[in-house]
């Protein structure tokens, strides 16, 4: 039986205090060498930008937002070599979509939005389907989780081709609690 032992770094409570956990878990995972992308969630971008800044030269870091990045963030995203995907339609929060995004919500807000960026990143033409990538989510602000996913458009992130699906293959960093609200 083939396997292999991988790390994940835990936190006991979600939020932006685990942001700097997050990009050292990344970037001891991009040593394997096999992941040439990492897309991250950054409604502002300074969480992209810390990224870019972290990780320059070892991958190309994709930040994706909901709301417009300021030229001054998007200019220091991009020297770095970073793509900067911002004004983003949210695909898990479309009509229909409530029980799958409820779904992901019991893996943790930044579990969810994790995966989403990736599929926002595939939708933007910044990844191509199946290339399998670090998606970096948070709860509210920061990072607090990272996976290692095969991507796809949100279109065919479960659609009736098998080989063109979405699969979390990894995870890397994650909260062990989960309710933020609380």
């Amino acid at each position: 039986m083939a396997f292999s032992d991988k790390v994940c770094r835990y936190f006991e409570k979600p939020g932006p205090a685990n942001t700097e956990a997050v990009v050292e878990a990344v970037s001891r995972r991009l040593e394997e060498g096999d992941i040439r992308a990492v897309v991250v969630s950054s409604t502002s971008g300074k969480t992209g930008l810390n990224f870019a800044e972290k990780l320059q030269g070892r991958a190309q870091v994709i930040v994706v937002s909901y709301e417009r990045i300021s030229t001054r963030i998007r200019k220091s995203i991009t020297d770095l070599g970073g793509v900067v995907v911002d004004e983003a339609n949210l695909p898990l929060h479309r009509r229909g979509m409530d029980k799958m995004r409820n779904a992901l919500y019991m893996l943790g807000q930044g579990f969810k939005v994790a995966i989403e960026v990736i599929l926002i990143a595939v939708d933007e033409g910044a990844l191509k389907t199946g290339q399998v990538v670090i998606g970096v989510g948070g709860t509210g602000r920061g990072a607090d989780t990272a996976i290692v996913a095969k991507a796809s458009s949100s279109r065919e992130m479960i659609g009736p081709v098998i080989r063109r699906r979405f699969e979390v293959r990894e995870t890397i960093a994650m909260p062990l609690r989960k309710k933020w609200w609380e």
